[in-house]
């Protein structure tokens, strides 16, 4: 695999932490570096780390987690999704979580599909751990810029941006459903 295959694979990867990491930016009122570091870390972790995993499981259990892992990040995106928005409406929540169950659940989300592709590596390449590495570090910046992104936008328009960052996490879900069903809308 060469360095440009490895770098395209790694921002394509990267893209639902980089629109999460703008959703999560659209929530905070005051963003820190810290927070967007924070965010980013989960984020570059989980992508670098999953694809690792699946790498590592290889063919042993590819037809469980291939058959199941589009749902549960449907169910995810989706509920966060919901939550999101129905949070918009309500003045007393605080949508600016970034606490360690609500990073862990986003992060998870977020890589499910990395640990398909590491799955789909162990058939395909014997891989050094550059690869993990520059997947979970193109993730980390994006995920830092996707955040200072949502927040720009989210300090001036802040109920209409946590509504629309709701409905793109729910756009998220099908769009990650769909792909692994085949259903093709466009």
């Amino acid at each position: 695999m060469t360095l440009l295959s490895m770098i395209l694979i790694s921002v394509g990867l990267a893209m639902d932490s980089f629109a999460v990491s703008i959703c999560k930016g659209l929530s905070l009122h005051k963003l820190k570096l810290k927070q967007a570091i924070w965010i980013g870390l989960w984020f570059g972790l989980f992508q670098g780390l999953m694809p690792y995993i699946g790498y590592l499981i290889g063919s042993r259990f590819e037809n469980i987690i291939t058959n199941i892992d589009h749902w549960i990040a449907f169910g995810l995106l989706f509920i966060i999704g919901i939550m999101m928005i129905k949070e918009a409406f309500d003045e007393d929540t605080n949508t600016s979580d970034l606490g360690i169950g609500s990073m862990f659940i986003l992060a998870i989300a977020t890589s499910i599909d990395a640990l398909t592709v590491g799955i789909a590596f162990s058939f395909a390449y014997d891989l050094t751990s550059l690869v993990f590495i520059l997947i979970g570090s193109i993730t980390f910046a994006l995920s830092v810029i996707g955040t200072y992104i949502g927040h720009i936008f989210g300090s001036k328009y802040k109920r209409a941006s946590q509504i629309v960052g709701g409905i793109i996490l729910i756009f998220l879900g099908f769009k990650v459903l769909f792909e692994h069903l085949n259903i093709t809308i466009f």
